[in-house]
């Protein structure tokens, strides 16, 4: 039986002209990027070309843009780094000061982030975390299609909206709500899901800072990048180097960041025809299964909806237990997942979902598709005809 893999949103195989483009700078031109000799030029060349090729292809200066190890990192960094730096003072340092000082809060002061259960785990988690340590947080809420639910911008804040949703791909208004912030306040956008899948200008979008992760695109794993619009002032995790500013100190991996650049001008190149061709599956596939797999029920937007990015399907197996169905799937060889990779290894119900308010029937029965334009068409009709089987037999049971 051949495999059937329906899970790119958690990540992509490494493009052949990608692996062309890396590995000279593996074996070849190999120096430390920050050595002075001739052999860490050739590799600082290497880097500073492909830092400035991200840059023109996501609309940034390349001063902007800042490597790190991947999505995950550089969220971290963003929601981090300006929490810890809120008009040059630390708002953790404040709080603490004025419980040492007995001064109470009252549970009155205005949140210094604003963000929902939309967003991926490595942005919700360091803001639980800064919850934890009394970080005000307001957490906003979404409607049923799982687009965030706007409002009540506060000066100062760190706002924090994804472009496009890892579980349902629906696309969020970054950038009416960037131009409806006050003055002061800052705007972090995780497209890790959007970027080389739709049109991606950082300058445009209004963006403080925005994430994106190369094996999302094709490219390889172990990286990514933090952009963040000049002028902007984000205390590092790290010390003890200089490298990129001092941002993110450490050996750069030239290499990797070659390799993103060539996935991203692959992707970025083709956006056009490889959107087509997944809102063909995307449809094809949901259909297929409305036939064969009733009763069903889709997950945020609508199949040709102008708002969501057509990587990805997420799906209701009413009478079907998701954790069931999964494995079940897995046995006739279809990979997919319950939710992002970063919290689908624990079969848990879907944050995001939940925070769209979807009944509990639909919430446990739910599955998530993501798909690439390298697919055919008979292979998304075979997916279907074995999804179609396992649910059956499920309900059957």
């Amino acid at each position: 039986m051949t495999p059937i893999y329906l899970d790119h949103n958690a990540t992509t195989p490494l493009l052949p002209g990608v692996w062309d483009a890396m590995r000279p700078l593996m074996a070849e031109t190999f120096g430390n990027p920050a050595s002075a000799h001739a052999v860490g030029r050739k590799a600082r060349q290497a880097l500073e070309d492909a830092r400035e090729q991200i840059a023109v292809l996501l609309g940034a200066h390349p001063d902007e843009v800042t490597f790190t190890s991947g999505a995950t990192e550089a969220n971290n960094l963003a929601v981090f780094g300006f929490l810890g730096r809120a008009g040059g003072v630390s708002p953790l340092l404040d709080l603490q000061a004025s419980s040492r000082e007995g001064v109470s809060t009252g549970g009155l002061r205005p949140p210094l982030a604003q963000a929902s259960h939309l967003e991926h785990p490595c942005v919700i988690e360091p803001l639980r975390h800064l919850e934890s340590l009394g970080v005000a947080v307001e957490w906003l809420p979404a409607d049923s299609r799982g687009v965030i639910e706007w409002r009540d911008p506060v000066a100062d804040a760190l706002v924090c909206v994804m472009l496009a949703n890892h579980e349902t791909g629906a696309v969020q208004p970054v950038r009416d709500i960037a131009l409806s912030l006050p003055k002061g306040a800052r705007l972090h956008s995780d497209a890790v899901q959007a970027v080389g899948k739709m049109p991606v200008n950082f300058h445009a979008l209004g963006a403080t800072t925005l994430t994106a992760s190369a094996h999302k695109f094709g490219g390889p794993k172990g990286i990514g990048v933090l952009l963040t619009k000049r002028g902007t002032h984000l205390k590092p995790h790290t010390y003890g180097g200089h490298q990129q500013g001092g941002r993110r100190p450490g050996t750069e991996p030239v290499a990797l960041a070659v390799g993103m650049a060539a996935a991203l001008e692959l992707a970025v190149r083709n956006l056009d025809a490889n959107r087509a061709q997944l809102e063909t599956l995307r449809a094809r596939f949901w259909h297929a299964l409305e036939c064969e797999c009733a009763p069903v029920v889709l997950n945020g937007p609508e199949v040709g909806a102008p708002d969501v990015v057509p990587t990805t399907l997420n799906v209701s197996f009413l009478g079907c237990r998701a954790d069931l169905l999964l494995m079940a799937l897995d046995l006739a060889g279809v990979a997919c997942a319950t939710g992002s990779a970063c919290s689908s290894g624990s079969l848990l119900p879907s944050p995001v979902l939940r925070a769209m308010g979807v009944s509990d029937e639909v919430l446990r029965s739910a599955l998530r598709f993501s798909f690439a334009p390298s697919q055919s068409v008979e292979e998304i009709d075979e997916a279907a005809a074995r999804v179609a089987k396992c649910v059956r037999t499920l309900r059957a049971a």
